[in-house]
């Protein structure tokens, strides 16, 4: 008999974790490495955001707290909810997760039932499938190529789903191509949902405020009003609020789905840390004004990075509308061979030759479902990324 449960079998480790871990232990090893692998802001937690961490630990507020959140920072959800997507939620309504991924993985495992269909536009963010496998479900994948700006389509959506759809995963801007989709384009992807009334939408707005050159965000509920019923809108304060270590997410949605995700947490990690959830009080109500400085900051790294990979023959990055990461495609580098004599056959051997022979670490397309592409976190200091994009270049230039 063996030890471990069959259901590891279906799933693997995430490739986003591996390849940062890679970095870390070739840094530690003396390596020069640059690290393009992980999706979390070089900022710094706001100074208010501490201070009332601080304060919540002067004051005691160290002990358990309600297994989905304090009330206050619920009504700190549905204000920031009402303020800046025009959504009306009661605390009844809302969820508080240890993580976004959290959020997700409650709301897939208290609603999915083994055949139940999961669709997933591609690429994507890689823990998407292997939650809806952990669940019991199946991942269904619906491809958004380069071609449509790695924006799923109303017909390739149509396409995917199918009487056993239980769920449809929506994320924009996106984790890896930073995609952002107008209002127009959503709503012709919410005018196929409303002629599937099984389906349910899951949001994941968690990129909402990194957007750049005057894109307007918006969500599924928002833009189509009759979803409302049938939508988790999940969001948290890691990436916009650079509290990605505080491990804060919450959703907004049916009350019926929300209590049995607290039914899962309950059993599962119970509340999220308690500090944190001070802490994500004083960001959600407090002062908003940095986030246009910092994004500010990560348009031009967009841009320099954008600039430069398009300066490589065989390599085509297309201008993402948000979050931090550009997602170029290698189809022209494919067959060639490295100047240390490694064959280019897939994004995963691009990658692999690359972190190898210039210490440059990227995540390889296939994790996120589409190749020949590998993802660039831009979320680090212009110096660093104009020296690792010098570097791919060089590496691209030396290819035959």
């Amino acid at each position: 008999m063996s030890l471990l449960s069959a259901t590891l079998d279906r799933v693997k480790p995430s490739p986003t974790i591996v390849v940062t871990t890679k970095a870390q232990e070739l840094k530690a090893a003396g390596q020069d490495v640059i690290g393009l692998g992980a999706g979390e802001p070089d900022f710094d937690t706001p100074q208010n955001v501490k201070d009332a961490a601080v304060r919540a630990i002067a004051e005691g507020r160290t002990k358990y707290t309600a297994v989905d959140g304090i009330p206050e920072l619920k009504r700190a959800i549905c204000a920031k909810l009402k303020r800046d997507n025009a959504l009306d939620y009661t605390p009844a309504q809302v969820s508080v997760g240890t993580g976004g991924k959290q959020i997700l993985y409650n709301a897939l495992m208290a609603t999915l039932n083994p055949g139940d269909e999961v669709v997933i536009p591609a690429p994507y963010w890689v823990s998407y499938p292997d939650m809806v496998l952990l669940a019991g479900g199946t991942p269904v994948i619906a491809e958004a190529r380069a071609e449509t700006a790695y924006k799923l389509t109303p017909d390739a959506l149509e396409a995917a789903i199918t009487a056993r759809t239980k769920w449809f995963i929506f994320n924009s801007p996106s984790n890896p191509t930073g995609a952002g989709y107008t209002r127009a384009e959503l709503k012709a992807l919410t005018d196929v949902l409303l002629r599937h009334p099984q389906v349910q939408i899951m949001s994941d707005d968690m990129y909402e405020h990194l957007v750049y050159d005057g894109f307007e965000f918006c969500t599924p509920a928002q833009v189509e009003p009759q979803l409302y019923d049938r939508t988790l809108t999940v969001n948290g304060v890691s990436k916009a609020y650079a509290m990605t270590g505080w491990r804060i997410g919450y959703a907004a949605g049916p009350e019926k789905l929300i209590g049995a995700m607290r039914k899962i947490q309950s059993q599962s990690t119970s509340n999220p840390c308690s500090i944190s959830q001070w802490a994500a009080v004083e960001a959600l109500n407090g002062p908003q004004d940095f986030l246009a400085a910092n994004n500010a900051v990560f348009a031009r790294r967009r841009n320099l990075v954008v600039d430069m990979l398009n300066q490589i023959e065989g390599v085509s990055c297309p201008v993402p509308e948000g979050a931090f990461y550009v997602y170029p495609s290698i189809a022209g580098l494919i067959g060639k061979t490295s100047a240390a004599g490694a064959q280019i056959d897939t994004d995963e051997d691009f990658a692999t030759a690359l972190l190898e022979e210039t210490g440059v670490a990227v995540v390889f397309g296939a994790a996120f479902g589409l190749s020949p592409c590998f993802r660039v976190s831009y979320a680090t200091s212009d110096e660093a990324l104009t020296e690792a994009c010098t570097r791919i270049q060089r590496f691209c230039a030396a290819l035959s």
